[in-house]
């Protein structure tokens, strides 16, 4: 990320964090990071991964796409790139949550996700590429064109081929579920 979206990233999760009453050593401690790099993160001086960034989504009570909602450059690590393309504005409380990203994953690029929230499902389509995505122990084989939905409740994983990979990712939160595992 650049020092314009880093300093974005790190004023809006300062608020998201002030708005939920967390101190910084609370949210670092639910997290499961060090306290340091939530700070450096809200000076907008540190550089998070994706998971740094699921993780914070979590104790926030928010979707990763909110989190990141603010910043318009991708979000990069290990050869993974995902951007936010459209996250549902839900009105009402029963309504589910609806996150649309495009990642791309470099050739050969493996990335493992922790579970989201209870009956949070995936759909994946693949725009280029070839990939093997799915809950972990259970992949299945997709080639552009291609569409998988799972219930991503569950850990799952990405390993792209040694031509790399590009996604179409929409996450469906429960009715009524913001945050993220």
């Amino acid at each position: 990320m650049d020092e314009t979206a880093l300093e974005t990233l790190g004023r809006h999760l300062q608020a998201l964090r002030q708005a939920q009453g967390l101190s910084l050593t609370q949210l670092a401690a639910r997290a499961g990071i060090a306290k340091s790099n939530l700070s450096r993160l809200e000076q907008g001086s540190g550089n998070p991964t994706i998971d740094t960034l699921w993780r914070l989504a979590k104790p926030l009570g928010v979707p990763f796409g909110t989190l990141v909602a603010p910043v318009a450059t991708p979000v990069e690590e290990n050869g993974v790139s995902v951007r936010l393309v459209e996250q549902s504005h839900h009105q009402r409380h029963d309504e589910p949550a609806v996150d649309v990203y495009l990642m791309r994953c470099a050739p050969g690029t493996t990335r493992h996700a922790e579970p989201h929230p209870p009956g949070t499902r995936e759909t994946l389509q693949v725009v280029e590429g070839r990939i093997s995505v799915g809950p972990s122990g259970a992949p299945h084989q997709l080639a552009a064109g291609e569409v998988f939905t799972f219930a991503a409740d569950r850990a799952h994983d990405y390993r792209a081929s040694d031509m790399g990979a590009t996604l179409l990712v929409t996450i469906v939160y429960a009715r009524g579920e913001t945050s993220n595992g």
